[in-house]
């Protein structure tokens, strides 16, 4: 799969084949649903917190008399009923971040990088670097690239590329390292640097290799079964008739 290189104001400068066992494989969608449920699992904070009844900051005292005050029979004000007490059955923290294979993890990141090449949405340049930090020149020059839309996937975070994409607000700028479905899929285009897809292509195809080296290979077992009638026989000693002996002596 052939794609052209452009430089960062638009201009072609090359020419790259893309590894089809990671930029050509088939687009899961299944997968791609459960990377991003995975990740925005990871990314609630589950902070929901209520007191019970014995957490609450209030006396424990009887509020009144147990009779003739002609109302309902009450201890402390601790409890649901009066307002200020503790919540029955409320929330008290919660987890809810979820697992996912790593094989999993893999095939939908190379899905979601699949579906950007084969719908056209994938831009490959030669480097994300500028001479200046000014946010109005480089959002000159994502124009003429066609992506004022996109996240960008770099080797490495050069300071004035990333100071001057702090300030728009439809551009992301991530390490090779952090590349994940999510951000890939958010925004329209996808922008990978030269080197960015060497990295990525070898992250991915040793993930696989190791993948089908961790296998355990099952070995086939040639032991066999002895029967009883295989089981040599035990010579039995022989015994003389007591008839016999007497005969003898």
């Amino acid at each position: 799969m052939q794609i052209e290189i452009l430089s960062l104001s638009g201009k072609k400068t090359g020419s790259l084949e893309l590894n089809p066992g990671v930029f050509g494989v088939e687009v899961r969608t299944d997968l791609l649903a459960r990377a991003v449920t995975w990740q925005r699992d990871s990314q609630r904070a589950g902070l929901a917190f209520t007191k019970t009844r014995g957490e609450i900051d209030r006396s424990k005292k009887k509020i009144y008399g147990q009779k003739k005050t002609g109302g309902a029979r009450h201890g402390a004000k601790s409890p649901s009923l009066f307002v200020g007490g503790g919540v029955t059955f409320g929330p008290r923290g919660r987890d809810f971040s979820s697992s996912l294979p790593k094989a999993v993890r893999a095939l939908a990141l190379k899905s979601a990088l699949a579906s950007k090449a084969q719908s056209q949405s994938l831009i490959i340049i030669d480097e994300a670097s500028m001479t200046s930090h000014k946010t109005k020149e480089l959002a000159a020059n994502l124009a003429k690239l066609g992506a004022s839309n996109a996240t960008f996937i770099v080797d490495a975070l050069e300071p004035n590329f990333d100071r001057a994409s702090r300030n728009l607000p439809h551009i992301k700028v991530i390490p090779t390292g952090g590349a994940n479905v999510m951000d890939i899929l958010k925004r329209e285009k996808l922008v990978l640097t030269k080197h960015a897809v060497e990295l990525l292509t070898a992250r991915l195809l040793t993930e696989k290799a190791e993948g089908k080296a961790s296998k355990p290979v099952a070995k086939k077992t040639t032991a066999k079964a002895t029967t009883k009638a295989e089981a040599p026989a035990k010579a039995a000693p022989a015994k003389k008739s007591a008839a016999k002996t007497k005969k003898e002596a």
